[in-house]
Formats: C-alpha cells, structure tokens, sequence
C-alpha cells in the first residue's frame, strides 16, 4: 500500500513544544494531513512513554496504533561531548521496534548518568558512536539515522559542531547506519553532490514541535505497513518501495544561508568568503549555513543526481499559499477559515498539495489558491533564505508585494 510517514517529532515534553502535542492530536492532525504513519518522539520520557504504553494498540509488528493512524516508536537523543580535543554536538534518531527494546535502552542510558526526565530530547555525554553501540546491542532491528544532517549547531555535518565524515562520527558502528535525514534546510539534491553519501539513504521529517505542522516533510512509500518491510526498504534503498521524500524548499529552512541574525546579515557563502566569515557591525563571526557546507565538502557540481537517488518533492503548506492569497499572515482567522471549507471538498491536505488533477482542483477551490498550488508543484516561487536560526521567506506571486497592499486595502471596508 502506498502511505506518507513522518517519523521524527517531538512530544508536550520536549522544550519548546504544543501542550497539543498529545497522541489524540497527533492522530487527529495524521488524518487531516494525509498521513498513514507518524514516529512517536519522546520514548526515552517516563511521563511521555506511560502514555504511549496506555494509549497505543499494538500490531505486533513493531508497529502501533490509535484511531486508525499508526505509529512507530521514535526518539531523539543529543549527544555533547568531547573527542581529540574537539567539542561536538550530535543529533541522533531511534527507531525501536517494540517496548521492550525502549526499556532497555532507557534502561542503559540511565545507568550511564543520563538525566531522562529533563527533556523529550535528552542530552547525554556519550559520543554518537557509543549511543549506537549501545542501541544495537540491545536489538541490532533498531534504526539510527543522524538527524538533519547540516543544522550548523547539532548534527554530524553542523559548521559549529560536527564531523567531516560519517565514518569519523559514528566510528565502527558505520556500517549499521544506512540512512540520513537531510532537515529542513538541505533536500536531497544537496546531499547528491557528496559522493560519500551514495549508500545512504535520505529522509525527510517535519521534527515538528506542533500538530499542525507535521508533515512539513515526509517520506512516501508503497510497501506492507509493518516495521521489518519498512526497516528493509530503508536499508536497501529500494526505489520501488520508496516512492519519494515530501521536502520543504531548503531556502526557506533557517540556516540555509551564513548570516548573524542579531544584526541582520545574510549572506551567500560568496559574500562570507569575501567578508573573511566577520559580521561587519558587530566583528563577530557569522553561523556558516547548509549551502556553504554542503559547498566545502561537495565533490560533485550542483545538478548532480546519482542513479540510486530517491526522487523528491518540494512543497509549501496549504495554509501558506492561503495566506499569500489573502494577504495576511497564516495564522489568521480567514486562512483557519478557508483550510477547512478547502479540506471538506478533499480527503485530506496531501490530496489538495500531491494529487489532485488541476480541473479537480478548479471545481473546488478558488482560482488563485489552485494557481497557487501549480506554481508550488512546478516550483515557480521565489525564496529570501533563511540563516542563522530566521525562516527564509517564501512569495508564491510575482505580483506578492501588489496583493498584499490591495488585500489590506480590501479589509479597511
């Protein structure tokens, strides 16, 4: 069967998160958005696990599930610690295949002085390598995947904290990672430039910190929905099974570009060579970004596509393109408004955003908004990139700038 999973977000333990973010909503959310399959987040949380013990329906193979939406047990764990001297800061991704397996693995990480409870995202002194000696041990079916890959602070590649190679990161236990997720400000065709990343395959997640926001990113497959198959298909990298990744355009992720947010420098990695990496108001050094990343280790030119790459699409949320059509800003009234009036003509977002036909969608929703998801799906839109921590900003129309002044001009009477 064909389905839409999205396996790393964060629980109502996790800083920084909805109170929302509850298994009831996230399925409720699963349902509005069109997805089949959602990781749980959080397992190494006691409070957060209890529930997930309390509410789920077990499958009895490796997967879950309440409400008719299943989900698959998923953490993130941030690993700070030292190595030859160097400070790194390294996210990693868990997929367990069943209860027991969590318990043991919170079990370890307890006995090792991890403080659990602060955080659905806990941090731990214990290098990535020994995180995923540890995980395998327990159940060698577990799944590590380094989680976005490029973020400057927090990943294997990060500018501020990270490796130049897996194999320097993760050590002996390479070999049992087989794939990586690229985050929000890289997509795969970043990612084809570095030959070294071939055997790895590259997903896609919303680590979405709200219910409305899942599915910003996904992973599209048509294969058994069962852990094992799932398991497999990464592993082998089977592009018949795994149909394509749901990507945000990388410009718009936060630190696609180098830049200094406080003082509101964004550059290309251009202009940061040219300006020797010092911001030019305050002489401190700017947070190098994905693209000037992916530049220092590419050994391909842009444009590169690998026979064994999965394929991608880039897309912008419903409520987004509402927002731009209107002229005001996406949590308003009106977009809620329109979402659902849009969403009851359709099964779900994805078939609005993926799958319906043009004349389909042009006997149900309004002109512009259809233009709007057109000239997404081609990816006709024009993107000030993000940096340094800030979103990058996104116009669908030409003519944006335009709009928004008649629209405001329109809600005076």
């Amino acid at each position: 069967m064909e389905f839409i999973a999205d396996f790393h977000i964060h629980s109502k333990y996790s800083r920084a998160t909805s109170r929302d973010m509850d298994i009831q909503h996230l399925a409720k959310w699963a349902k509005i958005k069109g997805i089949t399959l959602m990781g749980t987040g959080d397992f190494t949380h006691h409070l957060w696990l209890e529930e997930l013990k309390h509410t789920l329906e077990d499958c009895e193979n490796g997967l879950f599930k309440y409400d008719g939406v299943y989900f698959m047990l998923t953490a993130e764990i941030s690993s700070i610690y030292s190595k030859n001297g160097k400070g790194y800061r390294i996210h990693s991704l868990i997929f367990a295949p069943s209860f027991a397996a969590v318990d043991k693995i919170n079990s370890v990480l307890l006995s090792r002085g991890a403080n659990l409870s602060s955080d659905g995202r806990p941090i731990i002194g214990i290098s990535a390598a020994e995180l995923a000696r540890i995980v395998f041990d327990i159940d060698e079916n577990c799944i590590i995947v380094p989680g976005h890959i490029w973020t400057p602070w927090f990943s294997v590649f990060g500018s501020m904290s990270g490796f130049d190679k897996i194999e320097d990161c993760f050590e002996e236990q390479t070999p049992k990672i087989f794939a990586l997720e690229t985050g929000l400000s890289s997509d795969p065709a970043m990612n084809w430039r570095l030959s070294a990343l071939d055997r790895f395959t590259l997903i896609s997640n919303s680590d979405s910190h709200s219910p409305q926001k899942i599915g910003r990113e996904a992973n599209v497959f048509n294969c058994d929905l069962d852990y094992k198959t799932i398991r497999e298909v990464l592993k082998t990298k089977d592009k018949k099974r795994f149909l394509y990744t749901i990507e945000f355009f990388p410009e718009e992720g936060r630190y696609h570009f180098d830049g200094h947010r406080l003082c509101n420098i964004r550059w290309s990695p251009q202009e940061t060579k040219a300006h020797n990496g010092k911001c030019p108001k305050c002489g401190k050094a700017v947070t190098v970004g994905v693209v000037n990343r992916v530049e220092k280790l590419a050994d391909r030119p842009e444009g590169f596509k690998p026979e064994n790459g999965i394929p991608f699409k880039n897309l912008i949320p419903l409520s987004e393109i509402i927002a731009e059509v209107r002229g005001v800003g996406k949590g308003s009234i009106n977009v809620e408004r329109d979402y659902q009036s849009y969403l009851a003509k359709f099964d779900t977002e994805f078939d609005i955003l993926l799958r319906a036909s043009k004349e389909e969608l042009l006997k149900s929703l309004p002109p512009k908004v259809v233009d709007g998801v057109l000239r997404v799906r081609a990816g006709k839109v024009n993107i000030k990139a993000g940096f340094d921590g800030e979103y990058g900003i996104i116009s669908i129309f030409n003519d944006h700038d335009q709009m928004k002044k008649k629209q405001q001009q329109l809600s005076l009477f």
